[in-house]
Formats: structure tokens, sequence, C-alpha cells
């Protein structure tokens, strides 16, 4: 399994929905927009651009997704 770190801020606060059946599994999705280094002006000379990465988090990390994670953080 890969792993990666990625760095950047929240769209929205996580959709968290909890699957059915006997054990209940958290599902967490959310947006990340991160900015890219090194990016080119463009022409009206603004400097950033991101890129938005879908993220889906299972079980456990899913919880902490929902307890802790907050738009613009």
């Amino acid at each position: 399994m890969n792993k990666g770190i990625l760095m950047g801020r929240l769209t929205r606060d996580p959709e968290v929905r909890y699957s059915a059946g006997e054990n209940a599994l958290a599902i967490a999705r959310y947006t990340l927009a991160v900015d890219r280094r090194g990016a080119r002006k463009s022409q009206d000379g603004n400097e950033q651009t991101a890129d938005f990465i879908n993220i889906v988090a299972f079980d456990r990390a899913g919880e902490f997704a929902e307890k802790y994670f907050r738009q613009g953080m």
C-alpha cells in the first residue's frame, strides 16, 4: 500500500455517513485544496493555483475527521 502526505485546506466540512448493518462503519468524504509549488503567474497576475483532491476516510479515521476537521483548516 502506498502512503501520501497532503497539506492543504478543507473546502467544506466533512460529510459523514454510517454504513448499514450490524457493525456500523463511519465513512467521511471531504475535499482538500492543495496549493501547487512553483506555480506560474497567470495573465491577471494571480500566482496561486490549487489541486482539489477528494478524500474518503473509513472507520476511526472517518470519526476523527468528523470530530476535528472543519472548513478552512
